[in-house]
């Protein structure tokens, strides 16, 4: 279940006994990490595959259990929906142009498919959703524009949060067990790359590679559940097959681990391409991390004056950065105490207070 989903139905636990809930999971979701409460009930809801069983079995399911609103929380959902409707659209990146050509064909099939998908739905569902949810204002404004919705009260920015064990870990213990746990260095540059183009793998890898030859050898890289076969290849594109061994290669984390992995790292590298929102940067500047990020999309936004702000397109930006962190003191500790002031600003539970705003406005007006 998406994270975000996840924390929403948390917190309206929290703050709203007041109001009935259904939360419509798919056979094939964990259900374990929400509990029911007297007022929130879960509905594992069978319905084939992911778009038959948005299309389909949601709408009717809702309506069935005589719901006054449904809202998606991940981009899309049913065009055909006799229930007013409320969807989460964290961004409209695959709508893009500028995108599209950075994608240039690349991608697996999955993410291909979704993107395939989301195209053919989204225009349809921001036409007859009653609000339309983003997560920062940059992506408002790029939905205003793209969808002619300028000033459009039926679009609001309301931002994520971050889960609260996100603080800096300081028990020797602790800090042990994760280190042995995912064979972590003892200096490391953090990077959570993925196979989406817009994380930026391949000009990370290309800064990391400067940054070796300029800096040496001492501080590696870690890696979150990348594949091996696939660094390999984007290592042999860059010409550098070598960096093969200063790259740590976790596998899966578990998110209460992660706090641990932050607070160990010399930076936090997120010099992506493009992005609605980037909570890893917040989670890396709650554990009182120095973070490295972009100056496209949503980021400066969310980062404000507590990261170093780069150009994702000039590795050679990300590789001075890198060296500024290693080499100036006193720029690691403002950053490392901006940090979690910064992150403060976000929380999950102001989150859950503005959505539920909106429940109540579509409700009373219905």
């Amino acid at each position: 279940m998406d994270m975000v989903a996840v924390e929403l139905i948390r917190n309206l636990q929290l703050i709203d006994q007041e109001n009935e809930y259904v939360i419509f999971i798919a056979p094939d979701e964990d259900d374990t990490i929400i509990k029911e409460t007297k007022n929130f009930r879960i509905q594992r809801l069978e319905g084939g595959a992911y778009p038959l069983w948005e299309q389909y079995a949601l709408p009717r399911a809702a309506q069935k259990a005589g719901c006054q609103l449904l809202h998606c929380t991940s981009n899309t959902a049913p065009i055909f929906s006799a229930i007013p409707l409320v969807v989460t659209l964290h961004d409209i990146i695959y709508m893009e142009s500028s995108y599209l050509k950075i994608l240039n064909g690349s991608g697996s099939t999955y993410q291909k498919f979704g993107n395939f998908y989301r195209k053919m739905v989204v225009p349809k569902v921001v036409d007859k959703s009653r609000k339309i949810i983003t997560v920062s204002h940059f992506e408002k404004n790029r939905i205003g524009d793209f969808f002619g919705m300028k000033g459009n009260p039926r679009l609001t920015a309301i931002y994520n949060g971050v889960s609260e064990h996100f603080k800096p870990v300081r028990e020797e213990s602790e800090l042990a067990r994760v280190k042995e746990k995912y064979n972590l260095p003892d200096k490391f540059f953090f990077f959570l790359g993925n196979t989406d183009p817009k994380k930026n793998t391949r000009g990370t890898l290309t800064a990391y590679s400067n940054f070796v030859k300029e800096h040496g050898n001492d501080i590696k890289l870690v890696m979150l559940d990348y594949d091996h076969d696939e660094l390999e290849k984007l290592l042999f594109e860059i010409g550098n097959l070598s960096l093969m061994n200063q790259i740590i290669l976790t596998g899966y984390v578990v998110n209460t681990d992660l706090p641990a992995i932050y607070s160990q790292c010399t930076a936090f590298l997120y010099p992506s391409l493009r992005e609605s929102f980037g909570i890893p940067m917040l989670e890396a500047m709650a554990c009182e991390v120095p973070v490295i990020t972009s100056n496209t999309s949503s980021m400066p936004e969310i980062a404000g004056d507590a990261a170093i702000i780069i150009d994702p397109f000039k590795h050679e930006q990300i590789t001075e950065a890198m060296i500024r962190i290693i080499n100036d003191k006193d720029l690691r500790e403002t950053l490392k105490q901006k940090g979690p002031g910064r992150a403060q600003l976000f929380t999950w539970r102001k989150m859950a207070e503005e959505v539920l705003l909106v429940y109540k406005e579509i409700v009373t007006n219905n």
